[in-house]
């Protein structure tokens, strides 16, 4: 089967070269038609993913058309721009499996309602777990959270299409939870880098990894997700690798602003997209509605407006009121 993949950015490459692994021919959209030639002619992408040797199974298009026939697509595209670029695929029923994690800013969107908007004839599954994009394109082993709105049937579909013997898929039907879990862990990561970059030690990173975890299962909760969701790969799993490495873009971005840079220059000439920026606010106020206390979250929103220092935001979060430790707290 030929499956295809939107979007060349560096995640969309590594899945794409993961599906390729096997021999499989796989059609990797990307928007830019200069990125389309590399990949097609040396089978390289020094912009998103510098250093990887691609699968010559793999073929690149600027057209969305290319993959009008493909039952299989997976989905990674920036999440603020999701609905803008299904908008441009003709509509035929298929498995649209979405990689990229995110709540949509002018709405509060999970993706999976954006896509069932954009995309009303397909069957929509979310695919997200501890991945770093060079790791899996190098075949190291990782294991995801294949969570399938259709149920089982979909999932005896998508298993034996999507697993490779370095990429393992676990099944869910919790969508919700699997979406939850990828976006909120972005705005932690960013607040883990910020203890990195202010040199405020392991157990500081350790104690907001397990506190972030805590606002993470009080808003999956509120919103429908499943405990035990939030606790395997596509919350908990992915939350501990994020947190815990520059390869993070989010623990990045939040490392920069740690060291004392703006938010503007932290975010400067960044090839990829930090998702957590653009998720910190809309679920800061979705949280405020379900009135789901996320003071880590709100503390990261007001650090990426500029309205405090990092010193200063997380002073705040030390001389929040003494209580007992737990989730619903």
């Amino acid at each position: 089967m030929t499956i295809g993949v939107i979007g060349a950015g560096a995640w969309g490459t590594a899945l794409a070269q993961s599906m390729a692994s096997d021999g499989n021919h796989v059609v990797l959209w990307a928007r830019e038609g200069e990125l389309v030639d590399e990949i097609n002619r040396a089978h390289t992408n020094s912009l998103f993913l510098p250093g990887a040797s691609l699968s010559p199974a793999i073929s690149a298009t600027a057209s969305l058309g290319d993959l009008a026939a493909l039952p299989v697509l997976l989905v990674v595209t920036p999440a603020q721009h999701l609905a803008t670029v299904l908008s441009g695929l003709p509509q035929a029923p298929r498995d649209l499996v979405l990689c990229s994690k995110g709540i949509e800013a002018g709405t509060g969107r999970l993706m999976a309602d954006v896509a069932a908007e954009a995309a009303p004839a397909a069957q929509i599954a979310v695919l997200s777990g501890p991945t770093f994009a060079h790791e899996v394109a190098a075949g190291l082993p990782t294991a995801v959270t294949l969570a399938c709105g259709g149920g089982e049937a979909q999932w005896q579909r998508l298993a034996p299409a999507l697993s490779r013997p370095a990429l393992r898929p676990y099944y869910s039907d919790d969508v919700t939870g699997a979406e939850i879990g990828g976006a909120v862990k972005n705005v932690l990561a960013i607040a883990c880098g910020v203890v990195e970059g202010l040199r405020l030690g392991q157990n500081a990173r350790a104690a907001l990894i397990a506190r972030g975890y805590a606002e993470m299962l009080r808003f999956g909760l509120a919103r429908g997700a499943r405990a035990d969701t939030l606790a395997g790969l596509c919350g908990l799993g992915d939350l501990v690798l994020t947190c815990s490495s520059t390869s993070s873009r989010n623990f990045s971005l939040g490392k920069a602003l740690g060291e004392g840079k703006s938010v503007g220059d932290a975010l400067a000439d960044k090839t990829s997209v930090a998702e957590g920026a653009h998720t910190a606010p809309i679920l800061a106020e979705l949280a405020r509605r379900e009135r789901v206390a996320m003071p880590i979250v709100e503390a990261v929103c007001r650090l990426l407006s500029g309205a405090a220092p990092a010193p200063a935001v997380v002073a705040d979060l030390l001389a929040r009121p003494l209580k007992a430790e737990g989730p619903s707290l």
